[in-house]
């Protein structure tokens, strides 16, 4: 079963690429006393995730902020060294904090993976978009269809918050 809005989010250790090299982030700790707005995306550089989804959230990260959104973070199953290549290419400040999943542990512990071996991704994470305040999940939107982005671009957020 899938997360709700109402439950704890997962706490689980992923390791993500910066400056310094790599390092730990518990995502608890993301979460805790911070109002986060979480994406996920099937894949990295992948047509609709990087053309229209997360240039979504790089494009309103200031609108975002003023709605009190402490962070902006997007998931992929891929690894830190693609995380860090995708952002680095299509939001080069840094305005969305790229969360590698490598071994979809975070997505699992949500109920959101969905098999991609049909178009050659293996295991991967649904398209979807939540709002976590201090540790709780307070909004879920997940896309029926993988390939398409409808419910959980940052224009739908928006006008959530």
């Amino acid at each position: 079963m899938s997360i709700q809005v109402g439950d704890k989010f997962p706490d689980v250790s992923l390791k993500a690429l910066g400056a310094e090299g790599m390092t730990d982030v518990k995502t608890g700790a993301l979460v805790a006393g911070k109002k986060v707005v979480l994406f996920a995306v099937p894949g990295a550089f992948t047509p609709t995730c990087h053309k229209t989804h997360l240039p979504s959230y790089v494009n309103n990260a200031g609108a975002l902020k003023d709605k009190g959104v402490d962070e902006i973070v997007c998931l992929a199953v891929n690894d830190p060294f693609v995380m860090k290549a995708w952002g680095e290419a299509v939001d080069p400040e840094g305005r969305v904090t790229m969360l590698p999943d490598w071994n979809a542990e975070l997505t699992v512990a949500l109920g959101l993976e969905m098999d991609g071996s049909g178009a050659g991704l293996g295991q991967r994470s649904k398209r979807f978009a939540m709002t976590v305040e201090d540790g709780v999940v307070k909004s879920l939107e997940v896309e029926e269809n993988a390939g398409e982005m409808t419910t959980t671009g940052a224009e739908t957020c928006l006008a959530k918050l």
